[in-house]
């Protein structure tokens, strides 16, 4: 067992990392049927936040069936941080996370997300003012450091633990890499495995099969992986990777009457939640990973992505399933989607 302060989870257990325009309830419900073991929000601006915005309220929005979940900020400035924190507090989630990795220019250009990689001494202030600010356990995702010749996360783990954080996600690249090349984990190992690191350590990056998975528990040793990417469109990602680690053996990959089902539950819950406009339209970047590896598939997709009635969307998705009935589709590596590019940050 895994514990995070009070929070118990199991043994080497699977997160959804937090994805800005992505991990909102729905996504996090389909996520959660599917075995992820701990949920984070969307990430939410401390400033936006304390102005009351809408947006960033409405991402406060937690419900009691993906508990544990955990809210997660960025932020650069001490004060307003600290105030978030407090506005989070109110809400009851099960813990406070820290966006110290976030790499969009949006987000650095305001001192924040890994933008803080830069000065780690601001990064300690601004964790000490969140934990000395929530009854919460607070913890962090961020990375190895801002570029290949700061790669300071050794450095970071033992000065965020000194403060109080209760446990640690590393991205194996640095903020300069963005998602280009290969994720490193071997800083990551080398954390999970400092005598004077006693959290969690979480690892990160590039896990697209459930093969990679067991591979890197093995090989680093951390207490736990953090998904993000390869859930997009696939969130049977954390069911297979689960089996695999605990049995060795491969499940066999989604059906199509699955694919459909689940992405039916998934509209159904964007429509609930966000109301039919928003809920429909937010829906079309899922369509393309839940269909992938269907062939000649573009022209249903073109009709999703341009329907504005849930029914006719439904309608669409039951044609799929018949006019591809006889179609296995095969089980391949996940492709690991650039989302960050399209992100609205």
């Amino acid at each position: 067992m895994v514990k995070i302060a009070n929070i118990e989870l199991p043994d080497f257990p699977l997160l959804l990392a937090p994805m800005e325009d992505v991990t909102d309830p729905p996504f996090r419900a389909v996520c959660k049927e599917n075995g992820a073991d701990l949920l984070y929000t969307e990430f939410i601006s401390s400033a936006g936040l304390i102005r009351d915005a809408i947006k960033c309220k409405r991402k406060l929005d937690i419900f009691d069936q993906e508990r544990p979940v955990g809210i997660q900020i960025f932020g650069g400035d001490e004060e307003s941080l600290s105030l978030a924190s407090r506005i989070v507090d109110i809400t009851n989630p099960d813990l406070l996370d820290i966006n110290f990795g976030c790499p969009v220019k949006g987000v650095v250009a305001q001192g924040a997300g890994s933008g803080v990689l830069r000065d780690i001494d601001l990064m300690v202030r601004l964790t000490a003012a969140c934990v000395k600010s929530t009854s919460l356990p607070v913890t962090v995702k961020t990375r190895l450091g801002w570029d290949e010749d700061s790669m300071n996360i050794e450095e970071v783990a033992e000065r965020l633990q000194d403060v109080g954080i209760a446990a640690l996600s590393i991205h194996g690249r640095t903020r300069m890499q963005m998602y280009k090349g290969e994720a490193d984990w071997t800083l990551i190992g080398k954390v999970k495995n400092n005598p004077r690191i006693k959290i969690p350590i979480f690892g990160n990056g590039d896990i697209n099969t459930p093969q990679k998975a067991l591979e890197y528990k093995n090989r680093y040793g951390v207490d736990g992986i953090m998904i993000g990417r390869a859930a997009i469109g696939y969130p049977w990602i954390f069911r297979e990777v689960a089996h695999y680690v605990k049995t060795g053996e491969t499940l066999a990959p989604p059906t199509l009457a699955e694919r459909v089902a689940v992405c039916k539950y998934h509209l159904q819950k964007s429509v609930a939640w966000k109301g039919p406009k928003a809920g429909i339209y937010d829906m079309r970047k899922h369509y393309f990973q839940y269909l992938k590896g269907l062939p000649n598939i573009k022209t249903y997709r073109s009709r999703l992505v341009l329907s504005t009635d849930p029914a006719e969307i439904e309608g669409v998705l039951d044609e799929i399933l018949l006019a591809y009935a006889d179609y296995e589709i095969p089980h391949a590596p996940i492709e690991l989607v650039n989302y960050h590019e399209n992100c609205p940050m």
